[in-house]
C-alpha cells in the first residue's frame, strides 16, 4: 500500500486533476451524445411536441384571458386556435391569391426580361452570336432529358417529404388542443412523480422556464413584425409590385431563424429582377441584407436575450449550433430549448423558498420577477415590491396556479 502511495506520489498534482477533470468531461459528453441521439431517432415525435409548446406559450394567454371571462376552458382553447389557424390559413391564401392574380403579368415581366437578357449577350460586351445561345438552351433542355429519374427521384422524396410533414402538422395539431385545454393537469401529472421533498423547487423552475418561452415568442413575433414592415417598405420605396404579399411571407418566414428571412428574401429579390431589372433587384438585395443584419445583430440578440435573459453572444451561439446539429427544427427550437434551460436551471440553483403557485407563468413580460435569490449561492437577492426579505410573507396555499397571489401588507 505504502509502495502505491509512493507510486501516485510521483504523478504531478496537475496531472492528477487533469486526468480527473478528463474522465468526468468524457463521462458528461458521452450521455450528452447518447441524450441527443435518442432525440433525433424520436425526432418525429419530439419536433411536433416542442412545436406545440412553443404554440401553446404563444396561445395559452388568450386562451386564459377567455377562461378568465368565465368561457370553458374547451370552448376558449377552441376559440383562440380555430382563430390562429384562420389567421395563419388567412395570410398564406391572402399571399396565393395575390401571387395568381399578378402572375399574368410577371410571366410579360418575365419575357421582356428575358429578351432583355438576349439583347444584352448579343450586342452587349460578350458579343455572343445567336446560335451559342440556342446550343446553350439545347444543352440545358438535354440535361433535363438524360437526368429524367434523378429529378423522379427528387419529385419522390419531395413528395414523402411533403407526407412527413403533413402528417406532423397533424400530431403537433393535436398535441396543442391538449396542451391548451390539460395543460395544467399534465405538468401536475409529471411532477407527481417528483420526490415530495423537492416537488415546489422544480414545479417552480418548471414554470420559471414555461414563462421564458411565452416572452420568447412574444419577443419573436415582434421581430417578424419588424421584418415584414422592414421589408415591404423597402420594396413599396422601389417599386416593386405585391408589396403586401411579399411583405406578408417575409413575417411568415421570420419565425424561422436566418432560413426563413432568407428563403423569403430572395423571393423577394427574384420578383424585383423579374419585373424591375437588375438594378432595383441590387437595390431590393441591400435592403434586405440589411433587414437581415438588423435582426440577426441587433434584434434577435437584444429583444430576444432582453426577453428570455441570456446574453446576445449566448442567442447568436445558439442558433448556429442549432442550425448545425438540427437544420431548420434545430434552428427554430435551440433559442427557446436554451431560454427554458436557462431560467430553469438558474431557479433551481438559487431560489430560496420556492412557491409554484407564486409564479406569474402568463402575465408578465419578465419571467424572473418575484424570485428571492438565495443569498448564500448567488450573492444577490431580488424581491416583489410588498414583499419582505425576511420571507415571512407567502402565497396561500389555495391561491390558483400559475397566478400571483396579491401581495399582503
Amino acid at each position: 500500500m505504502s509502495e502505491e502511495a509512493d507510486v501516485i506520489g510521483w504523478v504531478p498534482k496537475g496531472l492528477r486533476v487533469s486526468a480527473a477533470l478528463s474522465w468526468r468531461f468524457l463521462v458528461v459528453v458521452a450521455a450528452l451524445y447518447v441524450v441527443v441521439w435518442i432525440v433525433g431517432y424520436l425526432s418525429f415525435v419530439v419536433v411536433p411536441v416542442a412545436i406545440a409548446l412553443l404554440l401553446a406559450a404563444l396561445l395559452a394567454p388568450a386562451v386564459q384571458q377567455l377562461t378568465d371571462l368565465r368561457m370553458p376552458r374547451p370552448l376558449a382553447a377552441a376559440v383562440v386556435l380555430i382563430g390562429g389557424l384562420g389567421a395563419v390559413g388567412g395570410l398564406l391564401t391572402f399571399v396565393i391569391v395575390e401571387f395568381t392574380a399578378g402572375l399574368p403579368e410577371l410571366q410579360e415581366q418575365l419575357n421582356r426580361s428575358l429578351d432583355q437578357v438576349k439583347d444584352w449577350l448579343i450586342n452587349g460586351p460578350l458579343h455572343l452570336r445567336e446560335t451559342q445561345i440556342v446550343d446553350f438552351v439545347n444543352n440545358a433542355v438535354e440535361f433535363i432529358q438524360q437526368n429524367q429519374a434523378s429529378i423522379a427521384d427528387s419529385a419522390l422524396t419531395t413528395a414523402g417529404t411533403v407526407g412527413e410533414i403533413l402528417t406532423g402538422f397533424l400530431l403537433t395539431l393535436f398535441v396543442l388542443i391538449f396542451f391548451l385545454v390539460n395543460g395544467g393537469e399534465i405538468w401536475g401529472f409529471l411532477m407527481s412523480g417528483v420526490p415530495e421533498p423537492v416537488r415546489d423547487r422544480f414545479d417552480t423552475a418548471g414554470r420559471r422556464g414555461f414563462a421564458s418561452l411565452v416572452s420568447y415568442v412574444r419577443a419573436t413575433a415582434g421581430v417578424a413584425v419588424v421584418d415584414g414592415v422592414g421589408i415591404g417598405i423597402g420594396l413599396w420605396i422601389v417599386g416593386v409590385p405585391l408589396v403586401f404579399p411579399l411583405a406578408t411571407l417575409v413575417f411568415l418566414g421570420a419565425f424561422i431563424p436566418i432560413v426563413g428571412a432568407v428563403v423569403t428574401g430572395a423571393v423577394a429579390v427574384l420578383v424585383a429582377l423579374v419585373t424591375n431589372g437588375f438594378v432595383t433587384a441590387l437595390i431590393v438585395l441591400a435592403i434586405v441584407v440589411g433587414v437581415m443584419q438588423l435582426e440577426s445583430h441587433v434584434l434577435q440578440p437584444l429583444l430576444l436575450g432582453r426577453a428570455v435573459r441570456l446574453h446576445p453572444l449566448a442567442v447568436i451561439l445558439a442558433i448556429t449550433a442549432g442550425m448545425t446539429a438540427g437544420g431548420i427544427p434545430g434552428a427554430l427550437l435551440s433559442v427557446p430549448l436554451l431560454a427554458v434551460l436557462n431560467s430553469g436551471i438558474k431557479s433551481l440553483l438559487h431560489e430560496r423558498d420556492p412557491h409554484p403557485d407564486a409564479v406569474d407563468v402568463l402575465g408578465t413580460d419578465d419571467p424572473n420577477e418575484g424570485i428571492v435569490w438565495d443569498t448564500a449561492t448567488s450573492g444577490e437577492r431580488h424581491h416583489d415590491s410588498g414583499r419582505d426579505d425576511s420571507g415571512g410573507d407567502e402565497p396561500g396555499a389555495d391561491a390558483e396556479p400559475g397566478r400571483r397571489e396579491p401581495d399582503r401588507a
